[in-house]
């Protein structure tokens, strides 16, 4: 159980990966530009560690069936975000001449794909039972997420786009 909770993790995230470069170049073909393209390698670096980490340090885990349905139901968020943003979801922070998408969780939250992200990079490692991996890439996604989370909040500001 504990490799096709890991092997899930990778597919995932090389999917993402190959929807948010497609999705990236279409935004981008439209005439969208990108803002604060600095810190995207650091925070796939970050994001490749992470599950490097999951991977090495959990693969004998037992897996912790409590935190595996909370795991489970961060998912069905990540479908719904990823559902609502539809073509304009996207790893990187891509600024499009159009109103800003606020059905679905963004109704609720104004970074709903955010705050997915910080359960995830907790919660993945506690079903493994990897605290001090939930711990030490919290922290590194937190500071992550200060740049990143400005930068955005800046290049969306009416005016700004």
């Amino acid at each position: 159980m504990t490799s096709a909770f890991l092997l899930f993790i990778v597919l995932q995230r090389l999917a993402e990966l190959a929807l948010a470069r497609r999705n990236t170049a279409r935004l981008l073909a439209r005439g969208a530009r990108e803002v604060a393209a600095a810190h995207y390698p650091f925070m796939v670096a970050m994001h490749g560690a992470w599950v490097a980490s999951l991977v090495i340090f959990g693969h004998d885990a037992t897996i912790r069936p409590g935190w595996l349905a909370v795991f489970a139901l961060l998912q069905v968020l990540r479908v719904w975000i990823i559902a609502t943003l539809g073509p304009r979801w996207t790893t990187r922070i891509i600024v499009v001449d159009e109103p800003l998408v606020v059905r679905g969780p963004f109704r609720v939250v104004a970074h709903p794909n955010y705050a997915l992200v910080v359960a995830e990079i907790a919660v993945a490692p506690l079903v493994l039972g990897l605290t001090w991996v939930a711990l030490v890439f919290s922290a590194l996604n937190a500071a992550m997420l200060w740049v990143r989370i400005g930068a955005e909040n800046a290049a969306l500001r009416p005016g700004a786009r």
